[in-house]
């Protein structure tokens, strides 16, 4: 163990004697003191790492005691000893922020092996705040004031504790789940190990499997050594799936397997393989209504959102746009050598207004592209139309639009929302096949969707274009 500041509080001199020879003999610099009183003498000079409180004391709880030491400094690990042991006691111990609850009499051997733990304890969450100020202070995705991100953080913190928790993170492109999964694996005890993390939507299927359980020599055409696969590699540690909503029905049976059993073959073996990891995935699809369409295993959905993480969009945090907006112009004047160091006020209710359906990512880009390619010291709307696409009043208000839109068209007796968002999906879907005269590839672009969910949808609302069916223009309805 490392050398500690350790405060013992108890009562009985024997004991206290005790407990502060068996530490000060590791090392560690111990005070010793008989009371509520003069243990607070002692928290006003200095705060413990470790502190042992007796229960009972001649002028108070060491309960009460627990409570304001976590009051002002909660990294401090507390163990309570008592003899009595009541359950209900150690409970609310616990439930107070106590490491620990040790039963008096006690041998020296468990008293050293548990302050070793909870200096172990107590390390780790000086740890993880320190990772949550690097967060906040350096990290794009969570340079954020807003509650919604906040929460999201917290969510973060508490589940990066429990090291074979299943955690879920939802959200749209761009808001930075692929951030939070890397965090959650930078703050839990598996910090050490791999993170290793695969997209299931850039490999297919048939390859895919080969690439998450590994194949033995033989087991195809061009399998002509064994390999491991990334299940193996994240042994350990963390192994991060995005875009599970596109992992193949097949693969869902065996992802459920492992999660079920820590258990897996390689493609062609016959020898089950044990793993020890978390398993963290990630989507921008709706899953529960995937898995009420059939197109995902309902008990996979569950191992895998034992815990849920939404990441909100810029849309919803948008008292995080400006902040964000001048970090990246300091940040991208700074690498590219330019002379920007600021934002005009017209070009700040630009990006205020804007909806954002790229999130972080999207205005990320925009200001380094505008930085790179414009000069002058501060950033102006005639920068902005110039980096990338032009965003006029129409595009800038769109979310205002759709609100206008919305308040004349829901009656005060309100309506079916499944139908209006169905009805809405088919209006764009229409507008944007008569735009592209019925190209399904350009379609798909100019939707910013994939073709083969373009085509489901079109099969959906029986939309085939001119001549089969289905009017030309989207107003011949």
């Amino acid at each position: 163990m490392s050398k500690a500041n350790i405060l013992v509080v108890e009562d009985q001199d024997s004991i206290r004697h005790f407990v502060v020879k068996a530490l000060e003999d590791e090392g560690h610099v111990v005070r010793g003191v008989d009371s509520v009183r003069e243990a607070r003498k002692e928290l006003e000079k200095d705060m413990p790492d470790l502190a042992f409180f007796d229960l009972k004391l001649p002028d108070g709880s060491g309960l009460d005691l627990l409570k304001e030491v976590k009051r002002l400094q909660p990294e401090v690990a507390v163990v309570l000893m008592t003899a009595f042991g009541e359950l209900e006691t150690a409970v609310e111990a616990m439930s107070a922020g106590a490491y620990w609850f040790m039963k008096k009499p006690f041998e020296q051997e468990e008293l050293l092996a548990l302050a070793g733990r909870a200096l172990e304890s107590q390390k780790m969450f000086l740890e993880l705040r320190r990772l949550r100020h690097q967060a906040f202070s350096d990290d794009d995705f969570l340079h954020s004031s807003s509650p919604a991100m906040q929460e999201t953080y917290a969510i973060a913190e508490q589940v990066a504790r429990g090291d074979t928790t299943s955690v879920l993170i939802e959200g749209e492109s761009g808001t930075g789940k692929e951030y939070f999964a890397n965090l959650i694996h930078r703050m839990s005890a598996r910090h050490a190990q791999p993170f290793i993390e695969i997209n299931c939507a850039a490999i297919p299927s048939e390859l895919l499997e080969s690439e998450l359980f590994g194949h033995e020599k033989g087991a195809f055409t061009d399998a002509r050594a064994q390999k491991l696969g990334l299940m193996e590699m994240a042994n350990g540690g963390t192994l991060f799936l995005d875009e599970i909503g596109e992992l193949a029905p097949m693969l869902q049976v065996k992802l459920l397997r492992v999660l079920e059993r820590r258990t897996f073959r390689r493609v062609g073996g016959t020898k089950d393989i044990s793993v020890s990891l978390r398993v963290i995935s990630a989507t921008n699809q709706d899953l529960e209504k995937m898995v009420r369409e059939g197109g995902f295993r309902e008990d996979l959905y569950y191992r895998l959102r034992v815990v849920p993480l939404l990441v909100p969009p810029l849309r919803d945090r948008r008292e995080d746009v400006l902040p964000l907006a001048r970090l990246f112009v300091e940040r991208y004047a700074k690498q590219f050598k330019k002379p920007f160091r600021g934002i005009s006020d017209a070009a700040e209710r630009m990006l205020t207004d804007y909806h954002w359906p790229g999130n972080i990512r999207e205005l990320k880009n925009l200001m380094e592209r505008t930085v790179l390619l414009e000069n002058g010291e501060i950033l102006d709307v005639q920068h902005l139309k110039l980096a990338g696409r032009a965003r006029g009043p129409e595009e800038a208000t769109i979310g205002q639009r759709i609100d206008d839109a919305l308040t004349s068209i829901i009656p005060a007796s309100g309506l079916p929302f499944e139908a209006l968002v169905e009805e809405l999906e088919r209006a764009l879907i229409l507008r944007a096949s008569y735009a592209t005269k019925w190209n399904q590839s350009r379609t798909a672009e100019l939707l910013n969707l994939k073709r083969d969910k373009l085509r489901y949808r079109m099969k959906l609302y029986d939309l085939h274009g001119n001549g089969q069916g289905t009017p030309s223009h989207p107003n011949a309805q």
